[in-house]
């Protein structure tokens, strides 16, 4: 796949440069006796580990669907992307275990031109380098590349502030290192923890972009016979993969043979113009044939609706044969009683009709 070499030509280049920035900075920061020249490149490695991670879960991802995993493999790029996460925050707790061992036993560095030029380029470099492969995993929506690029970027605020550090040192005298690597240490433990939220969020499963949802929803109801899309819920097994169900509002006379027809057209389309696979597309009837139906809707929908919690209702039909009131309920999950806010608007519903069953399903507010 284009995307899977893109992932691992961005992430060799990652490797390389990190190795390359990780060894000058240890030398200088052996000669010059710096604590966090030498976190700055225990930081250089861990970064190029991410980027081994990040290549080794793209290989692992790209494997083909089969019977045990008829999805494929794409959620293992959540996996290497915590795996990241915990490397950045390990590289971040023994830094600062290490800049405490210093600030209680000071050691002064010694720096040289040669190490202070060097630092200045490997704050240039971090900063390219940063903006580069996270713009690479923005555009091919690679959650590892991402975390690698932000790393990055921060990289080169800490080697800035290793810089700074050294100039303060040369012209007062005065040794800051143990204290900035503290700092340091702190800057990458809140990085890293941000970066495992994120990835932690992704595999619990998040609210569906709300992009992807109204593109979705478009492409249905396109389609004249459809009046509507409701409970869309998309589930990502990747950032390439979304499987996703609806329901599709249609007319009561609309026949079997054409709501099989339309739903075929409806998957098609959808997985054309948005990569989205709709394996569930469920139907909500619409009343036509009985005109005291769109009154008694209207009046049902006012009495829902004036609820302060209540973001949508849909799916309404009036069966006069069963004398049964169906519709969907959608609360927001700020209310502080979602619960007991449907059970209000159930009960008021059936004292405005008490010859009538009120079936009401409380939904989940998943998707625009």
């Amino acid at each position: 796949m284009q995307r899977d070499r893109v992932i691992v030509r961005t992430s060799v280049i990652g490797i390389l440069a990190n190795v390359f920035l990780a060894g000058f900075k240890a030398v200088i920061g052996a000669l010059s006796g710096s604590i966090a020249v030498i976190l700055d490149a225990v930081n250089n490695l861990s970064d190029a580990l991410s980027s081994v991670i990040t290549i080794i879960g793209t290989k692992l991802a790209g494997k083909k669907p089969d019977k045990k995993h008829p999805y494929g493999y794409g959620r293992i790029e959540y996996i290497s992307a915590v795996l990241i996460s915990v490397i950045v925050l390990y590289a971040g707790v023994t830094s600062l275990i290490e800049s405490i061992k210093k600030i209680i036993h000071p050691e002064l560095p010694d720096y040289s031109p040669v190490a202070l030029i060097i630092i200045a380029v490997a704050v240039v470099v971090k900063i390219v380098l940063g903006r580069y492969v996270k713009g690479v995993g923005e555009k091919v929506n690679s959650d590892s590349l991402i975390a690698s690029g932000k790393d990055a970027v921060l990289d080169s605020v800490i080697s800035a502030s290793t810089l700074a550090a050294a100039a303060i040192y040369l012209l007062w005298h005065v040794s800051l290192e143990a204290w900035l690597g503290a700092i340091i240490s702190l800057v990458i433990i809140k990085s890293g923890l941000e970066m495992l939220s994120d990835s932690l969020s992704d595999i619990l499963g998040e609210r569906a972009d709300s992009g992807v949802a109204r593109s979705v929803k478009a492409a249905i109801t396109s389609f004249p016979e459809v009046h509507g899309a409701y409970d869309l819920i998309l589930h990502s097994y990747g950032p390439d993969t979304l499987v996703g169900s609806v329901h599709i509002e249609v007319s009561d006379t609309t026949t079997a043979d054409r709501l099989d027809q339309l739903e075929r057209d409806i998957a098609q389309k959808v997985m054309l113009e948005t990569g989205v696979i709709l394996t569930g597309i469920s139907v909500y009837s619409m009343n036509t044939k009985d005109d005291a139906a769109a009154r008694i809707q209207e009046d049902v929908r006012r009495t829902v609706m004036v609820h302060d919690h209540v973001l949508q209702m849909h799916g309404f039909y009036l069966d006069e044969a069963a004398k049964e009131i169906r519709f969907d309920v959608i609360i927001d999950f700020a209310a502080p009683d979602r619960a007991g806010e449907y059970r209000g608007i159930v009960s008021e519903i059936e004292k405005k009709y008490p010859g009538y069953t009120v079936v009401a399903s409380l939904d989940v507010d998943a998707s625009e």
